[in-house]
């Protein structure tokens, strides 16, 4: 499942009763029969489970909730007994008792039952498309598929499935196989749809949509792909099936193993909580991350639907074929589809440049694993809470990293050839970490039974202190490990106990383009010796380890002098990140960190600049003051100059998507934080422009000026936006509206964006959303939390699952110990079960901010004055 947005969160460790099925029974096969009722949002349910009796029994116990049981019975030895039902709600358990003990060996299960079309989106529920038409679909994940059947809801518990779907004659149906058969009746006016036998697949990854939906059709591989959407939008459906035909291709070449399932359907939904959903063969998105405007999409989202789709189509094997054996190795499912997913949009789009990319994400994650209430990637947890919140950054992004130092470790080919030995040896059933790392240890050869413990089982990530001096024409390099946390008191104690195997790679300056010594750092400390004496050591050669580099400043200094020449675009990302690592703690001062960034003044890498730009944006918001904020944005319009001579204010003839995309970030960045008047200006003249106009918008311009424009923008201008958003032609248009309408700084205009986020202009599934992106303007944090803590009854409702997480992870904007004391109060009598971890990282969150705010506001402050000083002599 991909996220919507990632949210990080992280968690201490749990305390609370098991909610596992007792190992009573194991299901075989699920018939299952649905009809779902529109008029009346329910449905009616019938279903047959065979099962295999472990061990006699009189009775047997499924995971069910929400659901009304009409009948049940259990046949046995050719006996049928009818069931007698019980409930425990609290465990989402359903027991089915009988008199006369089951005999181990093969039974079945009969029960009819009714559920309701719910609005939570989750299990079984309602949607409406623009038009207000109905359609029904499930989401599953994690614990979810007990709201549609009673069924043995844990992933171990794999079986196959025949579905018949009775719907409306209008209405088409899709499951997990192809249709069979699809026949008028029983009633009039419907029409009965039975699917093949599913593959052996987990209950969670079960899938039905029933609707008016549309399709485009193409083949990949001798596979049927479908991109289906409500009524109107096939138009919208190329580019994903340009790219799901070419990323299937790929997947087959590289696991060796042919796309497992018989077709592949994606479906695009308006209303839909996550962002995408792996069911097997049926995969179901967020509308706007599926259907584009290909000729008038922005850039980065075309970057977004590839990665997204990627993601999810590599869960068809990590996943679907080969599934974890509990929650707690999710990371399986999770983080492997992550890792994979950059590797097939790169083979369709190398120009796109997604490897820079996944070094930003490596750092987005350190900064996750940067917290004290951080987790190890394998969690225990037990109850759909603790389940629902395994995911998370870790889950995801430190998974994915940690994967690609390892691929880096034992080589890309040794890798490959053990990831496809895991998935042939334990393809439709379950495996554990210890399966995974055991079986690459014995193909490379190399031991990744020891190496990959330590970054699974244990929590947090180390920092591997640099020491080099040259010594009789030779570079001696001292490496030192200690856990490194945003904490800086505790950091700066060094008591860490924990112990890494980091493979470490090293480069100086003088080495050959690629050149690097890698060596496996198991101690504390070690000394390693590199031929020739440099000017600099590089401690993250590649840009690949998941670890962080702590530099001396002359080794700093030296780096900063060599950084186009020396360095790789990955290896200036990860030491742009190593930097900023050492002033979060006080090693550095943040005047270093703008020093460095003087250095990429003339940088043209688009992910390069890009994780500047970010840093620039942080400083901004949280380490400049309201006397110094002028020469602050004074210092960013002299930094981005050069960019903005090069880039121009409109596209080129004939330029890259790369350079499109830099310069409207540049723009962004130059207008926002850098408050540039001639920038400004422009935002302003081409949004006017464009709202008088019937023109289509090309959202790659759109997405920053319309953000400038609104930064100081009337009541008159957020009025003509409404109307055009309630006019959007796309998903996307809808958004780039919704973003434009969110940029308003004006009190007066938050508060009305604050009031539409609980109104029906709004779907439930962006209420959070909007409300967490007012919370991230530092003119609308007060506004929205107040906003949220008067209107909690009303929100709370839509807070289950991801949105209970994305309230509390909003909070994490807030910089000062009050606020931090305000959040923990309120969320201490306003409990989000699924967000217990979140909470505690986002108090850690604010409290390091503030501390970060008075050791490095104060420096900045100085360098800021004799910046200033210096350019006016």
């Amino acid at each position: 499942m991909k996220r919507f947005v990632l949210l990080c969160i992280a968690l201490s460790s749990f305390g609370v009763f098991a909610q596992r099925l007792p190992e009573l029974v194991r299901p075989v096969n699920y018939e299952l029969t649905f009809t779902p009722d529109f008029e009346k949002n329910i449905f009616a349910g019938q279903e047959t489970i065979s099962i295999q009796v472990l061990k006699p029994t009189t009775e047997i116990v499924l995971n069910s909730a929400e659901i009304d049981f009409l009948s049940a019975s259990i046949t046995s030895a050719g006996v049928t007994q009818d069931a007698k039902v019980t409930f425990d709600k609290s465990k989402q358990m359903a027991t089915l008792a009988v008199a006369k003990t089951l005999a181990a060996g093969p039974a079945t299960v009969q029960i009819r039952f009714n559920g309701l079309l719910n609005d939570e989106l989750r299990g079984f529920y309602l949607g409406k498309d623009e038009q207000g038409r109905k359609y029904a679909v499930t989401q599953f994940e994690a614990t979810d598929a007990r709201r549609a059947f009673p069924s043995f809801d844990e992933p171990a518990y794999k079986a196959t499935f025949d579905i018949t779907v009775i719907a409306d004659k209008k209405h088409v149906a899709l499951s997990n196989a192809k249709i069979l058969s699809d026949k008028p009746g029983p009633a009039e006016g419907k029409h009965t749809v039975k699917f093949a036998t599913s593959a052996k697949m987990s209950s969670y990854l079960v899938a039905i949509a029933v609707g008016e939906f549309e399709a485009v059709e193409g083949e990949s591989d001798g596979i049927p792909i479908r991109v289906w959407g409500t009524p109107g939008k096939k138009q919208l459906s190329g580019f994903a099936l340009d790219a799901a035909k070419s990323f299937l291709h790929y997947y087959n070449q590289y696991f060796g193993i042919k796309y497992p399932f018989e077709k592949l359907d994606l479906v695009g939904l308006p209303d839909f909580e996550a962002g995408a959903m792996e069911n097997t063969g049926l995969i179901t998105f967020r509308e706007a991350m599926l259907l584009i405007d290909e000729q008038h999409a922005s850039i980065s989202l075309k970057r977004e639907v590839a990665d997204v789709l990627a993601h999810e189509m590599a869960h068809m094997w990590f996943g679907d074929l080969v599934t974890m054996r509990w929650w707690d190795d999710i990371w399986l499912n999770e983080g492997f589809a992550t890792w994979m997913s950059p590797k097939p949009v790169a083979a369709w789009k190398p120009e796109w440049h997604v490897e820079l990319e996944s070094v930003r994400d490596t750092i987005r994650s350190q900064g996750v694993d940067s917290l004290q209430h951080t987790r190890p990637i394998q969690q225990a947890a037990e109850t759909p809470a603790q389940i629902q919140e395994l995911f998370d950054g870790i889950a995801y992004g430190k998974t994915a990293a940690v994967l690609r130092m390892l691929e880096a470790y034992i080589g890309p080919e040794s890798f490959r050839a053990g990831v496809n030995q895991y998935l042939k040896q334990h393809a439709y059933g379950n495996a554990t970490a210890t399966d995974f790392w055991t079986t690459l240890a014995q193909v490379s050869g190399k031991p990744v039974d020891r190496v990959m413990p330590t970054f699974v089982q244990q929590a947090g990530l180390p920092l591997v202190a640099v020491h080099a001096e040259c010594n009789a024409g030779s570079t001696q390099v001292t490496l030192r490990q200690q856990r490194y946390v945003f904490d800086r008191e505790l950091f700066n104690r060094d008591e860490s106990k924990e112990l890494w195997q980091v493979p470490v790679c090293l480069k100086k300056s003088g080495d050959a383009a690629g050149a690097k010594t890698c060596r496996l750092l198991a101690e504390k400390e070690a000394r390693f010796d590199l031929p020739g004496c440099g000017s600099w050591t590089l401690a993250n050669a590649g840009a690949e380890g998941f670890y962080r580099s702590g530099y001396e400043a002359p080794n700093v200094r030296a780096l900063a002098d060599d950084l186009e020449k020396g360095l790789t675009p990955a290896e200036r990302i990860m030491l742009l990140g190593d930097v900023w690592a050492s002033v979060r703690v006080g090693r550095k001062p943040v005047t270093d960190y703008l020093a460095l960034a003087e250095g990429l003044q003339y940088e043209t890498s688009r992910p390069v600049m890009s994780e500047v730009l970010a840093q620039l944006e942080y400083v901004d918001h949280y380490l400049t003051s309201d006397q110094d904020q002028s020469q602050y944005s004074a210092w960013v319009r002299q930094l981005l100059a050069p960019s903005i001579e090069r880039l121009g204010f409109e596209p080129k003839l004939g330029e890259s998507e790369e350079d499109k995309q830099l310069r409207f970030r540049v723009l962004q960045v130059a207008g926002g934080t850098g408050q540039d008047p001639e920038v400004l200006a422009w935002a302003r003249n081409w949004t006017d422009h464009v709202l008088a106009s019937d023109s289509p918008l090309d959202n790659t311009i759109a997405d920053t000026a319309f953000s400038l424009a609104a930064r100081n923008g009337d009541a008159a201008l957020y009025g003509r936006l409404v109307e055009r958003q309630k006019q959007a032609k796309t998903p996307e248009e809808f958004y780039v509206y919704m973003g434009a309408l969110l940029s308003f700084r004006d009190p007066k205009l938050i508060e009305r964006n604050l009031k539409r986020a609980l109104s029906p202009e709004i779907r439930s599934q962006d209420t959070v959303g909007v409300i967490s992106e007012i919370m991230d303007l530092p003119e609308g944090r007060a506004l929205a939390w107040d906003f949220m803590k008067a209107h909690w009854d009303e929100i709370a409702k839509l807070s289950g699952g991801f949105a209970g997480a994305g309230l509390v992870d909003a909070t994490s904007t807030f910089c000062s110990a009050e606020r931090g004391e305000q959040v923990r109060e309120f969320f201490t009598t306003h409990k989000i079960p699924s967000a217990e971890r979140g909470l505690q990282q986002s108090l850690e969150r604010i409290q390091n901010c503030a501390d970060l705010k008075s050791q490095q506001g104060p420096r900045l402050a100085q360098w800021l004055s004799n910046h200033e000083v210096r350019a006016g002599q």
